[in-house]
């Protein structure tokens, strides 16, 4: 009993350090916001430029940051994770394009990594019952079972897909309560291969788009067979 309590109080823990971790984050930039008018400047040039879609424009608006660039292309891939308004692939080229091919990986990374966990924080602090006036209680029930059991390769096939890969699946695996080691590591699994492709065809765009399209598109069909076959299997059973 004691080993279960335990393990209860570390999760509480862990659960809501990711929430107070969040809060903080949004709070410090929202002030930084209106408090200093060099960062106002600075989040409105590079919103800018983002939403120009020009890799040249985004790529000299980051340079222009100097040592700031790395931070700012991480707020740029965890604001795109939640705002969807350009496509995730985006910063990721900016990065390679302005840092080169390994630390862009690295930067891209852990973008993604903090993108993610802010995510399932949100997730994993909203209770079944509210997601229950989303979602119905047998949509729920539904929902867990697929996570539960494909919940790993869904993910690494969000991640490694940028046409899919949005934070939506982030809040849905904390919702449901998805081990966050499990979540993260489905995700680091996912979006390093997507990094490091980006990373060395950043500078050939059309080359690169034609490619992610293929491995997307492969990614859902072995996908698609995996699950059909194993949920075949699964209805015998019972």
């Amino acid at each position: 009993m004691r080993k279960i309590q335990k393990k209860l109080k570390a999760a509480n823990i862990a659960k809501n350090s990711s929430l107070y971790f969040t809060l903080t984050l949004v709070v410090s930039l929202v002030i930084l916001y209106f408090v200093y008018p060099d960062f106002q400047d600075a989040m409105n040039d590079l919103w800018k430029a983002l939403t120009s879609g020009e890799q040249e424009q985004i790529s000299s608006t980051i340079k222009s940051f100097g040592g700031w660039g790395i931070a700012a292309i991480i707020l740029i891939i965890v604001l795109q994770m939640f705002l969807v308004i350009f496509p995730s692939w985006l910063p990721m080229i900016a990065a390679a394009l302005v840092y080169g091919t390994i630390p862009s990986i690295l930067i891209s990374s852990a973008g993604v990594f903090l993108a993610s966990t802010i995510g399932y924080s949100i997730g994993i602090g909203v209770s079944e019952k509210a997601l229950h006036k989303f979602v119905s209680e047998k949509a729920f029930d539904k929902l867990k079972y697929w996570v539960g059991n494909y919940g790993f390769w869904s993910i690494v096939l969000f991640r490694i897909s940028p046409f899919l890969s949005n934070d939506a699946i982030s809040v849905l695996a904390g919702g449901v309560k998805m081990n966050y080691l499990k979540f993260i590591s489905a995700t680091m699994i996912g979006i390093v291969p997507l990094a490091t492709a980006i990373a060395l065809f950043a500078e050939n765009i059309e080359t690169l788009k034609t490619g992610l399209y293929w491995i997307g598109g492969a990614g859902i069909v072995i996908y698609a067979v995996f699950v059909y076959i194993d949920h075949q299997k699964r209805k015998k059973k019972d």
